[in-house]
């Protein structure tokens, strides 16, 4: 296992793949910094040599947020919404959907487990 941005990477994944293991990192970002490092896409990570993950490492510290610093950032932009009170604050702190979606049907994951509500019964005479 090669161990990047505090993440193990796993060997026997090509490198395009293995990449996206680390938090703040897709498939696209994934290919530029394998193409600016001059690693073939298809090279699997048990076979990069010492100075090719050494590469991959210096590029992803210096161009990219990653991990923890991706992570805190983040939250800190949703706290930010929460506390000026916009929107997609109060869509925040609700816990329901932030993106305009509609929640009468839908939405259970951000809404969670269903909670029912018992209904009056009618008074007969």
């Amino acid at each position: 296992m090669a161990r990047i941005a505090g993440v193990d990477i796993p060997d026997r994944k090509r490198g395009e793949i293995a990449l996206t293991y680390i938090y703040g990192i897709g498939r696209s970002t994934a290919q530029k910094i394998l193409s600016e490092a001059g690693i073939s896409f298809d090279k699997k990570v048990s076979e990069w040599t010492d100075e090719e993950s050494g590469a991959i490492r210096t590029i992803i510290s210096n161009e990219h947020k990653v991990e923890g610093a991706l992570r805190s950032e983040i939250q800190l932009s949703i706290k930010r919404l929460m506390d000026i009170g916009c929107y997609r604050g109060l869509r925040h702190r609700k816990g329901l959907p932030v993106r305009g979606q509609h929640t009468k049907n839908n939405s259970r994951t951000r809404k969670g487990k269903r909670k029912t509500v018992a209904n009056k019964k009618k008074a007969t005479k």
